[in-house]
């Protein structure tokens, strides 16, 4: 039972269409994770459907009586108001007695401790942005609801948080729409994926696993239906050329599909983000880190620390928030001193640090936020600018002159991680990374650094990313200790230390949906369709036999048009109903099936026409 509809929406924002007759519907105890590229309109649509914002057209239909929590990507608090208070002002809606209340303050605080908060009664315009969106979790998922909507919940968390959330979500009694980068979580939680690609919903019946064979099967459906739209069209402009038997009204109507055929638009072929390898030579010293010690007040942070960077190293360093791994980046990167030990850098080195907070200017233009770095920059491609550079990184040159506050949070750090490559960096200090990055960005930045020649170092709590990117992990255990490992993300699980203090760290291993789709279930490929013979001689030996349609072929040519017809007007109504669907993948995909049929029956026997056509012509002219 459908709970919310969202149908034929169009919203536009800073004169950008984010939606066009877009639809969208959320089940009841459905677990959705909504994909697309930075700017696409994820954020607005979940405001949308929580009811937070309006479409500019279409309609928004919610189930009577369902309650909507929504985490927001950027929670908005009252800066003189404590943790606790704030917590329980958001999940206490009417007056409860005493003990509930109590047991209520009591979980708050409990989840809270978990989340990494122990002062409940700091004011929250001391805290940082992760501690202000921890805080805003707490109150989403306590509060009692039909639908959690949570943009980016699983950002500045870290992995042992992440995966209680995981859980959590996973045994939630309700529906679930989130945004998230981490594909990991979208695979062990979500059920259905919805992506949104060029202001239209596309529905997946699966989790991130099977959206990803799934769309490259859309893909290819899109490309198949354009190679028979194509073939289609080519016979009905010889149908056009030589005119057909039929009545006026039939002629007309051919005048149409043709017409139909010829303006209708192809698949829009997906613009990638395109990343060529951007260095500079690096020497033989690189980055020795000899005995570093760094503590604030009676906080150790890193404890006679060494280690050399090997050339082309791919290190990830994780740890729970606070323990300082963004300190040991920001010492390496040279905005910090440590307190003892060395930091020797080589001459060639130079760094490009990625940072979690990015201050831009609003009022610059994106353009020259770039310029401010170079004009140009050495690709293996050669020469290219910064102009062409942002048009790879999916910026078109009309977005190029416009202000960099008109970005989007995730368009604002793409920019920026242009910025840092832009400078030519041999090492790359990756703080946090995947934050506000969208998938498709990650998957194309980790294949990136597959090639990069260079250093990457990288500070993530995102599973997926760092067993994809690192071969070495330093693990932050508490009093300044870091330990060495040998792998990625799930080799280190598997050989970690239990939890010092015990606690239970649920399991990482990650669940898959089995049910897949083949693409050639969707790829709809033509079956070239074997024509007649044109030449049919009628002869027998001895004398020429006079030409005459056989009784079957009389027969075939008085109907064959109306046959014609009929296969036009089913192959209209299969268009129309999939415009009914075009969210649904599943509904879409049967009845594309049911159109390439149609179209490869119509193809025959337009074929088949020609022949008795020719065939009649010479009839008559004998």
């Amino acid at each position: 039972m459908n709970i919310i509809n969202v149908e034929n929406i169009t919203k536009v924002y800073t004169e950008r269409e984010l939606f066009s007759k877009a639809s969208f519907y959320v089940q009841e105890n459905e677990k959705v994770g909504i994909i697309g590229i930075n700017g696409t309109g994820k954020s607005t649509l979940l405001k949308i459907v929580a009811g937070l914002e309006d479409p500019d057209e279409g309609t928004v239909t919610r189930a009577n009586h369902i309650v909507i929590n929504y985490l927001s990507q950027n929670p908005d608090f009252d800066p003189d108001k404590s943790v606790i208070d704030q917590v329980m002002e958001q999940i206490v809606m009417t007056d409860l007695d005493e003990h509930l209340r109590w047991s209520l303050e009591s979980d708050a605080k409990s989840l809270l401790m978990k989340l990494g908060i122990s002062d409940f009664l700091q004011k929250t315009g001391e805290l940082s942005g992760g501690q202000r969106k921890r805080i805003a979790l707490v109150s989403a998922v306590l509060k009692p609801c039909d639908v959690l909507i949570l943009d980016e919940p699983t950002n500045h968390l870290d992995y042992e948080m992440v995966e209680w959330l995981e859980n959590y979500l996973r045994s939630f009694r309700g529906a679930i729409i989130m945004i998230t980068h981490d594909r990991y979580f979208l695979d062990s939680v979500c059920n259905r994926i919805v992506e949104i690609d060029k202001g239209s919903t596309y529905s997946y019946e699966t989790n991130y696993s099977g959206f990803l064979e799934l769309k490259a099967a859309r893909e290819d459906s899109a490309r198949a239906t354009e190679r028979k739209r194509q073939s289609v069209l080519r016979k009905e402009i010889e149908w056009m050329q030589r005119g057909a038997r039929a009545r006026s009204t039939k002629q007309k109507a051919h005048i149409k599909r043709y017409e139909t055929l010829r303006d209708q638009k192809g698949p829009q072929i997906d613009e990638k983000l395109e990343l060529s390898s951007i260095s500079t030579r690096m020497g033989r010293t690189t980055i020795e880190l000899n005995n570093i010690c760094k503590s604030f007040g009676n906080k150790k942070i890193v404890d006679d620390f060494t280690y050399i960077f090997l050339k082309k190293d791919r290190i990830g360093f994780v740890g729970r928030n606070g323990c300082g791994k963004t300190t040991l980046m920001k010492m390496i990167a040279g905005e910090l001193t440590p307190d003892s030990g060395t930091i020797e850098i080589g001459q060639t080195v130079k760094i490009g640090y990625y940072g979690q907070e990015v201050s831009l200017d609003g009022n610059q233009k994106v353009i020259d936020y770039i310029k401010d770095a170079a004009e140009y920059v050495k690709t293996e491609d050669g020469l290219v600018s910064a102009s062409a550079m942002l048009e790879r990184f999916l910026f078109p040159p009309s977005q190029q002159y416009s202000p960099v506050g008109k970005l989007s949070g995730g368009e604002k750090r793409r920019l920026h991680l242009l910025r840092v490559l832009m400078e030519a960096p041999n090492v790359l200090i990756l703080d946090e990374p995947t934050n506000d990055l969208d998938t498709e960005t990650l998957a194309i930045l980790e294949d990136y650094l597959d090639g990069y020649d260079g250093i990457v170092v990288t500070v993530s709590h995102d599973r997926y990313f760092l067993d994809r990117v690192v071969r070495r992990i330093f693990a932050f255990e508490g009093d300044g200790k870091i330990v060495q490992y040998e792998g990625g993300y799930t080799d280190y699980m598997a050989k970690r230390p239990e939890p010092a203090d015990g606690s239970i760290v649920a399991d990482s291993a990650i669940g898959t949906d089995s049910s897949t789709m083949s693409s050639a279930d969707v790829s709809g490929s033509i079956d070239a369709v074997e024509k007649p013979a044109k030449v049919d001689s009628r002869a027998t030996w001895g004398h020429e036999k006079k030409l005459k349609f056989t009784y079957k072929e009389q027969k075939e040519y008085e109907t064959i048009e109306a046959e014609i017809e009929a296969l036009e007007s089913k192959i209209e109504e299969l268009d129309a109903k999939m415009l009914t669907v075009a969210s649904d993948f599943g509904k879409l995909n049967a009845l594309s099936q049911e159109k390439e049929a149609a179209e490869a029956s119509l193809l025959e026997k337009m074929d088949r026409w020609e022949y008795l056509e020719d065939l009649a012509m010479r009839i008559s002219a004998q």
